[in-house]
C-alpha cells in the first residue's frame, strides 16, 4: 500500500516489538482505569493542579510567562520552532532568563534542553537551528539542542527524497513544554500560526515535579539518541553513541529502546514505591508521631482524585504503548459510553477503524474540513493532500453507511472562517454520565504515522472531580460547537469533488502523510 520508493527504509528487519501485560478493566481500586499502571507510571494528583486551556493566545501567553519565570530548568520537545517575529519572542525570553541565572550569586542553576526534529527543523536557509544558534553561543554550558533524525531515512534514500519530502519517512513529534515543575501538553508546534488562529488543545499540570521529573527523563533519552546542534550550525552524535543513519540500524534502535524504556520502567517503579508508602502510612496501624511529623513539614498532600498516565508510542523503536492503551480503551468502551475523537488529519489505522465499527460505544468523530485543513492552499503535490483527506473520508462515512452504523458513529467537520485545525484527543463520557472521566491529550493524531512512524506521547488524564470534569466537558463542547454533521450530501458539493488521480494515488501514499 506504499509507493515503492518509500517502502525501501522499511525493508530491513524490524526491531522486536516490546510486549505488555494484557490489559483488562480493574473491577477494584480508585477507579476502572488503574490496569494503565500495567505499562506505564502511574501520578497521583489533585485536580486543582489541573488547567485546560482553549486558546492559541492563551498558550502563547502562559509559554512566555513560563519560561521568564523558571529557576531550574526548561525543557521543550517540538516538532520545530518557527521564525516569525512571534517565535523569536520566545527565544528572546530564553536569552533574559538564562542572562538573569548567569548574573545570579554562585554557578548558574538553569539548565535549557530543546529537542526538535531534524528534518523539520534544518528546512530552508532560516530555521530552527538558525534560530537557537544564538543561544548555544551565548550560553554553552546552559543550552542542549537535540535534533532527532529517523533511524529509517538513511542511505540511497536519504540522499534522493527532497527536503520537506523526507519528513514523510518519519518524525520527532512529541509536543511537550516543561519549565520547573510545570508541564504543559499539547499537540501545538512552536510556530506563530499556533499562536494565532490554529486551534490545538493545551493542558497545564502545575506543580507536579514527578511528571516533570518524567518527562525531563524522557527528553533527555530522545535528546542522548539524536544529533546535537553545536555553535558553528553543524551537528554530532554524543560520543559511543550509534549515529541513527549512518551506524547500524538495528544497534541505534535497540540502544533507543532500551534508553526509553528505563525511563518509563524506573518512573513507573518510583511511583510503585511511592504509592505502596502512602497507601501504608494511610492504614489505621500507620505511625501516629510519622503523620503527625508529615503535617508538620507540610508535606502531607490532599488524596489525589486525578491519574496521570503518559503513553508513549515510538514503533520505530519497538514501543507501542499508546497504541495498546487507546485500542484497549475503545475495545472495552461498553454500550451507551460516548467517545468523542478529534484529529486535525483524518487518516485512522485500520485496527482504529475496526474497533470504532465494531464496538458498542457511541462515537462522535471531529474532523477537520478541507478548509481548515493545514494543508489548505499549499503549493504543488501537498495542495492536493486536503483532497486526499476528503476521499479518506468518504469512504470510512460509506463503510459507516453500509454497516447502518450511523446513529452509533458520526462524523463532524470543524470549520471557522480564517482558522485552521489541529486538534487531536478523545473524550471517554461512561454510560448515564453527562460528563467526560477521561482525556487523551497530546501529539498522535490516530493515522498510521503516529502509529507506525513518528515519535509521539500523550497523556491519559482520569479524573473523579466534578469541576474538572466540568472543564474538559466544556473543553470538548467549545471544538464541536464549530461543526457541523457529515452527511451524505456533505460530499455532493462541489469543494469535496476529488480528481481521479488523488484518488488513485491515495492508496499508494496514506501511510506517509
Amino acid at each position: 500500500r506504499s509507493s515503492w520508493l518509500l517502502l525501501a527504509p522499511l525493508l530491513t528487519p524490524p526491531v522486536p516489538v516490546i510486549t505488555a501485560p494484557p490489559c483488562s478493566l480493574c473491577p477494584e481500586g480508585a477507579h476502572r482505569f488503574q490496569w494503565i499502571r500495567n505499562l506505564v507510571p502511574e501520578f497521583g494528583i489533585s485536580s486543582s493542579h489541573v488547567k485546560v486551556l482553549s486558546s492559541p493566545t492563551e498558550f502563547y501567553e502562559l509559554l512566555k510567562v513560563q519560561i521568564k519565570a523558571a529557576k531550574q530548568r526548561v525543557v521543550m520537545a517540538s516538532l520545530y520552532l518557527g521564525t516569525g517575529l512571534l517565535e523569536q519572542e520566545l527565544v528572546y525570553c530564553l536569552e533574559e532568563t538564562l542572562e538573569k541565572s548567569l548574573q545570579a550569586k554562585g554557578s548558574p542553576d538553569l539548565r535549557v534542553s530543546i529537542l526538535l526534529d531534524y528534518t523539520r527543523g534544518s528546512r530552508g536557509r532560516k530555521n530552527s537551528r538558525t534560530m537557537l544558534i544564538p543561544l548555544l553561543q551565548r550560553f554553552p554550558e546552559q543550552v542542549r539542542v537535540s535534533l532527532f533524525h529517523t533511524p529509517n531515512l538513511r542511505g540511497l534514500l536519504r540522499l534522493l527524497i527532497p527536503e520537506r519530502f523526507n519528513e514523510t519517512i518519519g518524525l520527532q513529534h512529541i509536543k511537550v513544554y516543561l519549565f520547573d515543575d510545570n508541564v504543559i501538553l499539547s499537540g501545538a508546534n512552536l510556530s506563530d500560526l499556533y499562536f494565532t488562529n490554529r486551534q490545538d488543545r493545551y493542558v497545564l499540570l502545575r506543580d507536579s515535579p514527578e511528571i516533570a521529573d518524567f518527562f525531563t527523563e524522557l527528553v533527555d533519552a530522545i535528546g542522548d539518541v539524536s544529533l546535537q546542534l553545536q555553535q558553528d550550525d553543524t551537528v554530532q552524535m554524543m560520543e559511543g553513541m550509534v549515529h541513527p543513519y549512518q551506524g547500524d540500524k538495528v544497534a541505534y534502535c535497540k540502544i533507543a529502546n532500551q534508553r526509553v524504556m528505563e525511563v518509563i520502567n524506573s518512573a513507573r517503579t518510583r511511583q510503585e514505591l511511592l504509592h505502596a508508602k502512602t497507601f501504608h502510612s494511610s492504614q489505621p496501624g500507620s505511625s501516629l508521631l510519622s503523620q503527625q511529623d508529615s503535617q508538620a513539614s507540610g508535606s502531607l498532600k490532599p488524596e489525589p482524585d486525578t491519574w496521570i498516565y503518559p503513553l508513549i508510542q515510538m514503533k520505530p523503536f519497538g514501543i507501542q504503548i499508546d497504541e495498546m492503551v487507546t485500542e484497549t480503551l475503545l475495545t472495552e468502551a461498553e454500550r451507551d459510553a460516548r467517545i468523542f475523537l478529534t484529529t486535525g488529519y483524518f487518516n485512522l489505522t485500520q485496527a482504529y477503524m475496526d474497533l470504532i465499527l465494531g464496538t458498542r460505544a457511541e462515537y462522535r468523530i471531529l474532523l477537520a474540513s478541507p478548509e481548515v485543513n493545514g494543508f489548505f492552499g499549499a503549493k504543488g503535490v501537498a495542495g492536493a493532500i486536503p483532497a486526499a483527506y476528503v476521499y479518506i473520508e468518504h469512504q470510512f462515512y460509506s463503510e459507516v453507511c453500509y454497516l447502518q452504523q450511523q446513529e452509533r458513529v458520526q462524523l463532524q467537520e470543524y470549520s471557522r472562517a480564517g482558522w485552521t485545525f489541529h486538534a487531536k484527543g478523545l473524550w471517554l463520557y461512561l454510560a448515564g454520565s453527562d460528563l467526560p472521566c477521561l482525556t487523551l491529550i497530546g501529539s498522535p493524531n490516530f493515522g498510521y504515522r503516529s502509529v507506525h512512524r513518528d515519535l509521539e506521547a500523550q497523556v491519559a488524564i482520569v479524573t473523579e472531580n466534578k469541576a474538572l470534569q466540568q472543564q474538559l466537558h466544556q473543553e470538548q463542547e467549545q471544538l464541536y460547537l464549530c461543526s457541523g454533521v457529515v452527511s451524505a450530501s456533505t460530499f455532493e458539493q462541489p469543494n469535496r469533488y476529488v480528481k481521479l488521480w488523488v484518488k488513485l494515488v491515495t492508496p499508494l501514499i496514506k501511510n506517509f502523510f
